[in-house]
């Protein structure tokens, strides 16, 4: 993996710079482009030698379904499939992101819940996580039954875990210490 972050890195970079204050706005298409580059018979077909540049552009970007593909993201993608770093598509994408969260003062929050959150009790949990974290969250719920209670929150590096799951855990530990 630490391979493709470094061949991604120059890659998201560039993008950052050449989109300047308008990297945000094209955080969603490069996500879906990811997205189709992050397909097996996508990468299938871009291998097969008999296949050009030009025709494995004309199906990712026809599979994204992209009205108005932004000529920067249009011409990453040609530099990407050119040099055959179409498997690292995704990876720029993710690292692109953590570029325009940084530029913005932003951290994606993953919410881990035993049931779903929505409405005004997820405005007042991600409330609640931005003092804990002091920094603006882009919340994604997912449900994990097997938390039985509680949240489990992952910000970066940083993991907060709330969920009786864990608290049963570190009773175990103790128990059994």
């Amino acid at each position: 993996m630490a391979e493709l972050a470094t061949i991604a890195r120059p890659y998201a970079e560039a993008l950052f710079k050449a989109a300047g204050t308008s990297a945000a706005g094209l955080v969603d298409q490069m996500g879906v482009l990811a997205a189709v580059a992050a397909s097996d018979d996508l990468r299938q077909f871009a291998d097969n030698p008999k296949v050009g540049v030009s025709q494995v552009y004309e199906v990712v970007t026809g599979a994204a379904r992209i009205d108005g593909l932004d000529s920067r993201l249009g011409n990453l993608l040609q530099a990407v499939i050119e040099n055959g770093r179409l498997p690292a598509l995704p990876e720029i994408a993710a690292q692109f992101k953590l570029l325009v969260n940084a530029q913005t003062g932003t951290s994606d929050a993953v919410i881990q819940s035993a049931f779903p959150i929505e409405g005004e009790a997820l405005a007042d949990v991600v409330a609640s996580l931005e003092r804990r974290f002091a920094r603006k969250l882009n919340p994604r719920v997912e449900v994990d039954p097997e938390l039985i209670g509680g949240i489990r929150v992952v910000v970066g590096d940083e993991v907060l875990d709330t969920s009786v799951k864990a608290r049963l855990e570190q009773m175990k530990v103790a128990l059994t210490a």
